[in-house]
């Protein structure tokens, strides 16, 4: 039985959600979780009541956060990964619900293990020892509570938060000065297509939200030593038969930021997985000929600052296994 009340999300004081009032019963050192709260995280506003190990709502997910893997990536960025890799922790759950994503037993399967705050702690701090360049928290956006209370002490390398882009602004404000680099999607500048394929018509406008509100934390990107400290990275993929959403993108990047300001990753790595064949004209990999399209009207808008991929990135060899690796 819920002997607690519950407390809406975006009725906390973000200078405080760490705070330990007395009818809040998780404790970890200093750092607590309430019992249960509506949520309205992320675009959706659901209002879902989640409790510390039930979810609801669209991402399904508990207050205690649900983790499928935590393990030093390779294949980040480079100024990312570097040499010693990104010390990623993947969350289960999302926001979205991308057809063709290649995390969608983690995303939308829900698969993974629950954790305490404490663990979450620990799980940062072995990540560390194993000489990562940073904590790269993958689709974190739904544990934010849990993360905030996990970050309570600062961490001796860069946050990360890598995220589909579909955030509230709100949200974001409560990580201002926990995170250092912010790694989001912008998946589409196209509604319908973001309606088709991620169950989102207004992604466009809710990313542009959350992006601009990831470089008012953070500033232009800083990169010493190859590696990146602070900042924002931009990823795009290309979708097959979807270059006009492409150029949306770029357009909003270029318009809307200048040299200097933010990295733009243009990616290739587009694989057909999770339920893309359903949608025929998705269920294939881009071609040569999409990627140079993409490239050239990148460099025609200014857009100089970032990352190309290479075709070979699409393979499925690229997914790491979610085997719960770094959780237990």
């Amino acid at each position: 039985m819920i002997a607690q009340p519950v407390r809406d999300f975006n009725a906390y004081d973000k200078d405080k959600h760490c705070a330990a009032p007395d009818d809040f019963r998780f404790e970890v050192r200093s750092m607590t979780l309430p019992d249960e709260i509506i949520c309205r995280a992320c675009p959706r506003n659901c209002g879902a009541v989640r409790t510390l190990t039930e979810g609801g709502g669209f991402c399904g997910a508990p207050l205690l956060p649900r983790i499928a893997r935590a393990a030093p990536h390779m294949w980040e960025e480079p100024v990312i990964s570097g040499r010693s890799g990104s010390g990623t922790v993947f969350f289960s759950g999302c926001s979205l619900r991308c057809v063709f994503c290649q995390n969608y037993d983690v995303s939308a399967g829900n698969f993974g293990k629950t954790v305490t705050v404490e663990r979450l702690r620990e799980i940062f701090q072995e990540l560390i020892a194993l000489g990562v360049h940073n904590v790269n928290l993958v689709t974190a956006d739904h544990y934010v509570d849990a993360v905030l209370c996990a970050l309570d002490r600062p961490l001796p390398v860069p946050v990360v938060w890598n995220s589909g882009g579909y955030q509230k602004a709100d949200t974001l404000r409560r990580l201002e000065g926990k995170v250092q680099i912010y790694l989001p999607d912008m998946k589409y500048s196209d509604s319908e297509a973001a309606r088709r394929y991620s169950a989102a018509p207004d992604y466009p406008d809710a990313a542009k939200a959350a992006i601009t509100e990831m470089y008012r934390q953070t500033g232009p990107y800083v990169i010493k030593d190859g590696i990146m400290k602070s900042g924002v990275i931009i990823r795009h993929l290309v979708l097959p038969g979807q270059l006009k959403n492409t150029y949306g993108v770029i357009d909003w990047v270029a318009d809307t930021f200048g040299p200097g300001q933010v990295l733009f990753s243009l990616m290739s790595q587009y694989t057909p997985m999770g339920r893309a064949a359903n949608y025929p004209e998705i269920d294939r990999r881009i071609t040569s000929s999409e990627y140079r399209r993409a490239r050239e009207y990148m460099e025609k808008k200014g857009v100089t600052d970032g990352f190309y991929q290479e075709k070979s990135s699409a393979k499925e060899e690229y997914t790491p296994p979610f085997d719960l690796t770094g959780v237990e």
